[in-house]
């Protein structure tokens, strides 16, 4: 392996003015979001940079991910980490797949971070997607950074499965099944009545931080365990919810359960207690703006400042299928976006990365703008039921688009309404 050639950060800042390379950011997903985890003057990634974490080195698909990103083996290529160990890995990766002009910068830290001038750029709201190193502290007993509490509940989110939990959590979280605050004749919100006595009895009050995550079942598996292929869906469901309530910190573990194996941390099988509260200390919905339901869905449908944003799969979207085994219609609400979700009503690939985490925000963003998704306007997703939506909703607000709802009912309700119009087929201009 010939030596690598380490630019300076006066080369690299010329390079990121001429758009001349590719800038690859090898350090964790939580680094790049804006987490500041080895000291670092400023949190978030060098502008412009493309995530491709070390923990990701040795994926199958991690060739595939360069084509994705759109850096090619022609291209110049300059990789940093937090350490020269992490560039210098990631680079040999790269040369090894062909690429000829591969770099390392490695004066992130001392240098880039620590001058104001010099461009970076964060996750507007990436203090609501934590890192497992995050919740250890938490839990630890110490005082993890962007927290000012002194009251936290940890939730291990499920849909009647309390084997995922049973068979391995987070030291210390509860479990709340998806069902203490969605009902299951409408998969919408329970009423603010159901929802306060159901976040008391899980011991959740508005001031509460609330960290929630989910279990990934491995695909073998999921037959035997109801509701695992969901896993981590259904605690951003969960979420969206607590934060419509009006729980106002609310967190999510980046890349759930996996991202807490992933870090080697000790696993609990204790059924652990939940302990009740006696008030959730403020009216419920604190935050009635984030739901929408279908009579307001209609007026976004006719209005040219507002869009339904359909998170569901292509076949679902062309009436191919309806997705799930008790939605009888097939099709489309007339007029909404189509962001594809991935593969399936269970799936959300295309929000994902390799493990899991919450993909690269650029990335989302360009796709949606192709799609014509846009911050300006008032945007309300949906999927099925409430729990895709919900997710690519989550995607919307740590970019702190200003304007972002979930209409609730989705697909399920609008399509037991015989009255509402629907379409199947491929879209006009497809």
């Amino acid at each position: 392996m010939s030596e690598l050639k380490e630019v300076t950060t006066e080369a690299l800042l010329a390079s990121l003015e001429r758009g001349e390379a590719a800038i690859i950011d090898a350090r964790p997903i939580d680094a790049y979001n804006g987490w500041r985890m080895q000291g670092e003057a400023r949190g978030g990634h060098i502008k412009g940079a493309k995530t491709l974490p070390e923990k990701w080195l040795g994926c199958p698909e991690w060739n595939t991910v360069l084509q994705f990103k759109h850096i090619l083996p022609d291209h110049p290529v300059v990789v940093y980490g937090y350490t020269p160990e992490q560039s210098r890995k990631t680079a040999e990766q790269l040369k090894e797949y062909g690429y000829g002009n591969v770099t390392v910068y490695n004066r992130f830290v001392q240098e880039w971070s620590a001058d104001d001038t010099f461009p970076m750029e964060h996750l507007a709201n990436y203090r609501q997607l934590v890192s497992p190193e995050w919740v250890k502290t938490l839990i630890s007993g110490g005082v993890p950074a962007e927290y000012d509490n002194n009251t936290f509940v940890i939730c291990h989110a499920h849909y009647r499965n309390r084997h995922a939990y049973l068979s391995g959590h987070i030291p210390g979280a509860i479990d709340m099944d998806t069902l203490a605050l969605e009902s299951p004749e409408t998969w919408n919100r329970r009423s603010p009545g159901e929802l306060k006595v159901s976040l008391e009895q899980h011991g959740i009050t508005a001031d509460t931080t609330v960290v929630l995550y989910g279990k990934f079942m491995h695909p073998d598996n999921a037959d035997d365990f109801p509701g695992s292929a969901a896993g981590h869906i259904g605690a951003i469901r969960l979420a969206f919810i607590m934060m419509y309530a009006g729980v106002k910190d609310v967190r999510v573990l980046n890349g759930g359960y996996r991202s807490w194996e992933d870090a080697g941390y000790e696993v609990s099988t204790d059924d652990v207690p939940k302990k009740p509260v006696v008030s959730f200390g403020t009216t419920i919905p604190a935050r009635p703006e984030l739901a929408v339901d279908t009579p307001e869905a209609k007026e976004m449908l006719r209005s040219s400042d507002a869009d339904l944003v359909c998170v569901r799969s292509y076949r679902e979207y062309i009436g191919e299928v309806s997705g799930y085994n008790y939605i009888k219609k097939k099709g489309r609400i007339p007029g909404a976006v189509f962001a594809d979700c991935g593969s399936d009503a269970y799936h959300m690939e295309n929000y994902r990365n390799l493990d899991h985490t919450t993909r690269e925000y650029h990335e989302i963003a360009a796709i949606w703008e192709q799609s014509g998704i846009v911050p300006e306007k008032h945007l309300a997703f949906y999927c099925g039921t409430g729990w895709r939506g919900s997710e690519a909703w989550f995607n919307a607000l740590l970019m702190g688009w200003p304007h972002v709802s979930v209409y609730d009912g989705g697909w399920f309700e609008w399509s037991n309404d015989p009255e509402n119009p629907y379409e199947t087929g491929e879209p006009e201009g497809k």
